[in-house]
């Protein structure tokens, strides 16, 4: 008996001693109809990159994928294995076929044979027991031995960061919440109900005199960065630019986030658990942001607050009187976009401007907020020339890297052909009636002289009244 153990063992190790660092295991030939099939890709001491998808196999429908990863301590040496085990459903019984394949991992190709695979009548699933012996245990007497569980020290840490420590009303900052894990870091750990715990945090992070322009981290993904000479890989968990909208200063509480962490077994048995699993909280400090007041200016309220530039376009480059152009008015730049206010424009009788259409983009990456704004003006000539629009377009921001106000002017210069429109609108006035009848009115000269006897008879009728008039007075 103890030689077939002897033997037993031998096998066991010489297969892991010859095991490559990555290699595919195949399920089992024979399933019941009730059973899923699987293919495990495996990985020893080395993390899972990137890989090619599963093969599909006839008379199978791909159900889902499982990870698991596992760290050993034997004899004071540490070893890691990682597998992703896929799925696969029949669809019927009977004999199928899954072909050779190839995958690739982490840039390496890995082939399988393929199998024939056999799918009988559903089979009665046994109910497995909670606690698992090892026969090896039993046969040298450490049975009902309670396992022994290493918490493997983590080197990893969460952080709240800002990009800057003080700002002037309406300037943007960055806030990063982030988890730092060493690239030494020998503990396991993993992600607990990240998505409500990151909810919660933006509640408790996020000020209420602020503009907030969120980054919307959807996939958590790492990236190296190095610290103090050390890499780590970086995972964003929440990432926004914030505007103050007064000079009430900003204070960031410190916030925790729980995780799964796993114990390792100090004695693995081979069909004992390797891991247990526990829980850590990671806490960052807390951090201030002082705001500052903008320099006294008679745009001062109003005035957008970034390092902005002008970008300007015109429809039209010969303009005649009396037909339209569109002019592009465009700022662009960093800072908060949504604030940027419609540019001044002066009065002129030389063009007829009407109301802008406003378009913007906003892009945020690279822990900055950028776009542009354009304002796209319709507009009439009336008059000929050259204009230079800066006499008629400006607009006025603060800029924070200078600390000073800035002017955005536009320097597009109009030539302008045609006759002048100014005669032209008289003309299309209204007059009146008294003016709209002299062209139907017969203008021929006439002699006055032939009206005496009309002037004779009028003279008459006056005397007449004046006598009547007499008489009237001297009887009463």
């Amino acid at each position: 008996m103890l030689a077939l153990v002897a033997v037993f063992c031998s096998a066991i190790f010489v297969g892991f001693a010859q095991a490559q660092n990555v290699s595919i295991e195949l399920g089992a030939d024979e399933i019941g109809a009730n059973e899923p099939y699987t293919i495990t890709l495996k990985l020893q001491n080395e993390r899972l990159g990137q890989y090619g998808g599963f093969p599909n196999i006839p008379g199978f429908e791909k159900a889902g994928v499982s990870t698991s990863s596992s760290t050993n301590i034997v004899n004071g040496q540490i070893s890691s294995s990682q597998s992703i085990t896929q799925s696969y459903l029949p669809s019927e019984q009977g004999t199928f076929r899954l072909s050779p394949f190839t995958m690739s991992v982490n840039g390496k190709e890995v082939s399988s044979p393929g199998a024939t695979i056999t799918v009988g009548p559903p089979r009665q699933r046994s109910v497995q027991r909670p606690n698992f012996s090892d026969p090896l245990d039993e046969l040298f007497g450490r049975d009902n031995q309670p396992e022994e569980f290493v918490d493997v020290k983590e080197r990893a840490f969460l952080s709240l960061t800002s990009s800057k420590d003080d700002v002037y009303v309406g300037e943007g900052f960055t806030i990063t919440l982030a988890l730092y894990v060493s690239k030494q870091n020998l503990a396991e750990l993993n992600f607990y109900q990240l998505g409500e715990q990151i909810a919660d945090i933006r509640k408790q992070i996020t000020p209420a005199n602020v503009w907030e322009e969120n980054f919307e981290i959807e996939n958590i993904s790492n990236q190296s960065v190095t610290i103090n000479g050390e890499g780590y890989k970086q995972y964003k968990l929440y990432q926004a630019t914030f505007y103050p909208n007064n000079t009430q200063s900003i204070a960031f509480p410190k916030v925790a986030l729980k995780m799964i962490k796993y114990k390792i077994a100090k004695n693995p048995s081979f069909f004992g658990p390797r891991r247990q699993e526990d829980f850590i909280t990671f806490t960052t400090k807390p951090i201030n942001i002082k705001v500052k007041e903008l320099p006294a200016h008679p745009l001062q309220a109003s005035a957008a607050v970034g390092n902005y530039r002008l970008k300007e376009a015109v429809s039209n480059d010969r303009l005649t009187t009396g037909n339209s152009f569109t002019y592009t008015f465009t700022v662009q730049g960093e800072g908060n976009i949504n604030y940027i206010a419609e540019p001044q424009l002066r009065n002129t009788d030389n063009f007829d401007f009407y109301d802008p259409t406003v378009a913007r983009t906003i892009n945020r990456r690279d822990n900055r907020v950028t776009g542009q704004k354009s304002f796209s003006y319709y507009a009439i000539p009336n008059e000929p020339g050259s204009y230079d629009l800066g006499k008629y377009l400006s607009w006025v921001f603060f800029n924070p890297r200078s600390e000073q106000y800035d002017t955005l002017i536009a320097s597009t210069v109009l030539q302008v052909e045609g006759e002048s429109r100014k005669n032209m609108q008289v003309d299309a006035q209204d007059a009146g009636p008294f003016y709209n009848k002299i062209t139907s009115i017969d203008n021929t000269l006439k002699s006055r002289n032939n009206d005496g006897w009309l002037q004779l008879a009028a003279n008459l009728i006056i005397l007449g009244m004046l006598i009547l008039t007499v008489v009237v007075v001297l009887k009463k």
